[in-house]
């Protein structure tokens, strides 16, 4: 597959995933970033008797304006990196090591390069965020007041957060997949797709088939997540932070536990894990 599909593939992946999940980026961020304290089933009916049906999706233009370029370059990066780490040991099938390698590679590469978008919807979905208005004027705030490097709040976490959640989700995915078109059945499988494979349809083609892909991805999203949850909580406590009250990484986590124990760390963890098993699942179906 060549560059342009690579890019084009992830961030439709990306488009059509986040759009599905939407509501559960909803509930996760008023976990999150507001601090909510309701259970999910109450949560969810605030949220509809003040907002209605739209305000599960309120935000999803600027969710999509920011993971959608990140997805297309986490997408190519791991391949390019998963390919040079190939090329370079002089292998015929990438290791488990190598796959972690690139997939850490391929997620702080997506991050360093997206990560101001992530700080700009973070402070407009925040308490008072409607008051900046949309991604523009919020953008022009924060290099006005903050200047442009706050764009770039809560990097160290979030470099530290997707080196491991890249290595994780595309590590597991991968042995998932070794595993079984090593096993009998994926080696039947392969077979009768090499002997029959323009007579299959689409989703027969896929080399897990429907189900496994879906399983293997939800499986692959929900260890990614969970493994690196902590850090998110932080992230997006720096990324509210304003310069007055500026804390490192290491003391807003501590600041959070403090307050909060470490359930606090955890905040939003159920509708986010919810939310990567669909969101891996859709990305990797798409």
């Amino acid at each position: 597959m060549n560059t342009t599909k690579h890019l084009w593939s992830g961030a439709i992946a990306a488009m059509v995933s986040r759009t599905f999940v939407a509501p559960l980026e909803r509930l996760k961020l008023e976990y999150v970033v507001r601090g909510e304290q309701k259970n999910l089933f109450e949560l969810i009916k605030t949220i509809a008797a003040s907002h209605g049906l739209r305000g599960f999706w309120r935000g999803n233009l600027v969710n999509i304006l920011r993971t959608a370029p990140f997805k297309a370059v986490n997408f190519y990066a791991y391949d390019t990196y998963r390919k040079q780490l190939l090329k370079f040991s002089g292998n015929e099938e990438t290791t488990n090591f190598e796959r972690f390698i690139a997939g850490a590679a391929a997620g702080i590469t997506a991050t360093v390069l997206c990560l101001p978008l992530d700080t700009i919807r973070t402070k407009m979905v925040a308490t008072g965020g409607e008051a900046l208005g949309g991604v523009i004027s919020t953008f022009c705030h924060m290099i006005q007041t903050e200047g442009f490097f706050s764009l770039y709040k809560g990097l160290v976490p979030s470099i530290i957060s997707m080196a491991p959640s890249g290595a994780v989700f595309y590590g597991v995915y991968d042995i998932l997949k070794s595993a079984y078109l090593h096993s009998p059945e994926g080696r039947k499988r392969t077979q009768n797709m090499s002997q029959h494979g323009q007579e299959l349809n689409a989703f027969d083609q896929l080399e897990l088939g429907p189900f496994r892909t879906l399983l293997y991805g939800a499986v692959a999203g929900a260890c990614a997540e969970a493994a690196t949850y902590p850090f998110e909580v932080v992230r997006r406590q720096l990324q509210l932070q304003v310069r007055a009250a500026k804390l490192g990484a290491l003391a807003t986590c501590v600041k959070i536990v403090e307050q909060g124990g470490i359930p606090a760390l955890y905040a939003g963890l159920i509708p986010s894990l919810l939310q990567a098993r669909n969101t891996k699942t859709l990305i990797y179906f798409s």
